[in-house]
C-alpha cells in the first residue's frame, strides 16, 4: 500500500529539492483552491447583475460580503470562506473589489448609477461593526473593514461621487478624471476596475469638454443676456479671458505647427543633438530673464544625463516616447509623490500658464506621453488633497488651466476666435483687455485625423511595451 508523506513526515536525509516540491505542491493547491472559489463569486455575480433586478443583486451581495448569511446559491459562502480558510486577506480583498466592479461595470453600461452609489452605501452597514462570536465571521468582518480603511475602498468612493455633484465636498474631486488614470494604468488591478476607471474617465473629460464648450458659445454676446450659463471651471470671471489666450495663438505659429516642425526638424538627429534640440523647443519665447537662464541650465542638466548609453544612437519613436516621459516627471514629479523642484520652480513665478504650455508643447510633440503626464498630473493631486483649497490656491489654479488648456487642444472640439464687427462700442478700458473683448470664441467638433482614430490603443499599447516608471 502505498503511503502518501508530508513535509513534517520526511526523513531529515531526505533531499532538500524533495521538500521543495512537496511544499510547492502544497501551496499551489491552496491557491488553485482559492482561484476556483474567487472564479465561482465572479461569475455568480456577473449572472445576478446581467440577469436579476438591481435590488435583489444588492441584496446577494449584502448578504455574502456584509451579513455573511444564505445567498441564492448555495456554493457562494462555501467559496468565500475557502479564502477565509486559507488566511488570505490579500486574496480576500482582491475578490471582493473585483466583485464590487463587476457590479459597476455592468451598471454604468445600463446607466443605473443610483444602483452604483447604493452598493457603496453597504459599506455603512452596522453589521461591520458588531463583534461576531464564530472566529471565521470576526475574521471576515475585520477583513472588510480593514477593506473600507484603505485606498481601494477610496477607489470605489470616487466612482459613486462623480454620478452625484451634490457629493463633491473637497476640490479634488473636481479632477477625477485625473486621478481615475493610474487605476487603468496599474496592470495589477483586475481587467473591470480598468475597465471601468478608464470609461469614467473618458466620460468626465467628455462632459467637460461639451460643456466647456457651451459655456464659451453662450455666456458672450448676444446668448448671455437671454440665459446664465454655468462655469464649468473654477477661475470666475477670468476663465473667458484665459480660454481666450489660450486659442489666440493661431495659423503658423500655433503650437500643434511648432510640434510638427520640431518632429520634422529632429528626425534624423542622434539623441544627443535631439536633447539639445528638445530644450530649446520647450523654452522658446520664454525671454531671457535671469529665472529663464536658471530653468536653462537645471534642465539642460537632467537632460544631459538622460540615457547616455544612447547618446550617438539615431532617435527613433521608443526613445522619444522615453525621453518624454522623463521630462514630464523633470516638470511634474520625480519620485511619483512629491512635486519636483522644476515644478515649484516654474509655479513660483505666479504663472501656471507658463508650466502648462511646456507640458502641452511635450503631448503635442509626443501624443503617446499623455497617459504618462495625467498619471503624474493624478500623484500631484494627490499629494496637495491633504491641504484645503483656500491653502493651495497657487497648485488649484494650475490644475484648473491644465484641464482647460489640454481640453482645448488635445481633445475633439476646435476653438476659433472671430473679431466682432461691431467692436468700435465696446468700452476703452485697456488695450489688452479692449483687444480679447473685440472677440467671440465659437466651438465646433474637430476632423480627425487617422493618427487620431487610432491614438488612444497606441498610445495604451506603446505606454504598456515603452513605460519604464
Amino acid at each position: 500500500m502505498n503511503t502518501v508523506m508530508v513535509a513534517k513526515d520526511l526523513p531529515k536525509n531526505f533531499p532538500d529539492d524533495a521538500r521543495q516540491r512537496r511544499a510547492i505542491s502544497r501551496l499551489s493547491h491552496s491557491q488553485r483552491d482559492i482561484a476556483q472559489a474567487q472564479e465561482i463569486i465572479y461569475q455568480h455575480l456577473l449572472s445576478a447583475v446581467q440577469g436579476s433586478s438591481p435590488e435583489d443583486v444588492l441584496e446577494e451581495f449584502k448578504h455574502l460580503f456584509i451579513q455573511h448569511i444564505n445567498t441564492a446559491s448555495s456554493a457562494l459562502l462555501p467559496a468565500l470562506y475557502e479564502i477565509v480558510f486559507a488566511n488570505n486577506e490579500r486574496e480576500f480583498r482582491h475578490t471582493l473589489k473585483r466583485s464590487c466592479y463587476i457590479l459597476i461595470n455592468n451598471w454604468d453600461i445600463s446607466r443605473n448609477h443610483d444602483s452604483i452609489q447604493k452598493l457603496i452605501q453597504l459599506f455603512s452597514d452596522e453589521t461591520l461593526s458588531r463583534e461576531a462570536q464564530a472566529p471565521i465571521i470576526r475574521r471576515l468582518r475585520s477583513w472588510v473593514r480593514g477593506f473600507v480603511e484603505s485606498q481601494d475602498f477610496e477607489e470605489l468612493r470616487l466612482f459613486a461621487s462623480r454620478y452625484d455633484q451634490e457629493t463633491i465636498t473637497h476640490w479634488s474631486n473636481r479632477y477625477a478624471s485625473y486621478l481615475l488614470v493610474p487605476q487603468y494604468i496599474n496592470l495589477e488591478n483586475s481587467v473591470e476596475q480598468r475597465e471601468a476607471a478608464r470609461a469614467l474617465s473618458q466620460k468626465l473629460k467628455e462632459k467637460f469638454k461639451f460643456d466647456l464648450a457651451f459655456y464659451t458659445v453662450l455666456s458672450e454676446g448676444a446668448h448671455a443676456s437671454k440665459r446664465q450659463v454655468k462655469n464649468p471651471t473654477y477661475l470666475g470671471d477670468e476663465s473667458l479671458r484665459l480660454i481666450k489666450t489660450v486659442i489666440a495663438r493661431q495659423g503658423a505659429f500655433s503650437y500643434a505647427n511648432l510640434a510638427n516642425i520640431f518632429r520634422q526638424q529632429t528626425q534624423n538627429l542622434d539623441y544627443r543633438s535631439f536633447k539639445a534640440s528638445l530644450k530649446h523647443y520647450l523654452i522658446y519665447s520664454l525671454g531671457t530673464s535671469k529665472f529663464v537662464q536658471k530653468f536653462d541650465t537645471q534642465l539642460t542638466d537632467k537632460l544631459a544625463h538622460l540615457y547616455l548609453v544612447h547618446e550617438d544612437k539615431p532617435v527613433d519613436d521608443a526613445l522619444i516616447l522615453r525621453t518624454s516621459n522623463r521630462v514630464v516627471d523633470f516638470l511634474t514629479t520625480e519620485d511619483h509623490e512629491s512635486p519636483s523642484p522644476l515644478f515649484l520652480m516654474l509655479l513660483s513665478q505666479g504663472n501656471p500658464l507658463t508650466l502648462v504650455t511646456m507640458l502641452l508643447k511635450i503631448v503635442l510633440m509626443c501624443r503617446y506621453v499623455r497617459t504618462h503626464l495625467e498619471a503624474r498630473i493624478a500623484e500631484l493631486i494627490r499629494y496637495y488633497e491633504k491641504y484645503s483649497e483656500e491653502d493651495c490656491k497657487w497648485v488649484v489654479s494650475f490644475f484648473e488651466i491644465f484641464n482647460i488648456v489640454m481640453t482645448i487642444h488635445i481633445e475633439s472640439t476646435e476653438y476659433t476666435l472671430v473679431e466682432m464687427r461691431n467692436s468700435s462700442s465696446l468700452p476703452n478700458d485697456g488695450a489688452v483687455k479692449r483687444s480679447m473683448e473685440q472677440y467671440r470664441i465659437f466651438s465646433q467638433r474637430r476632423l480627425l485625423s487617422q493618427f487620431d482614430d487610432f491614438e488612444s490603443s497606441a498610445e495604451q499599447e506603446l505606454f504598456d511595451d515603452d513605460y519604464d516608471g
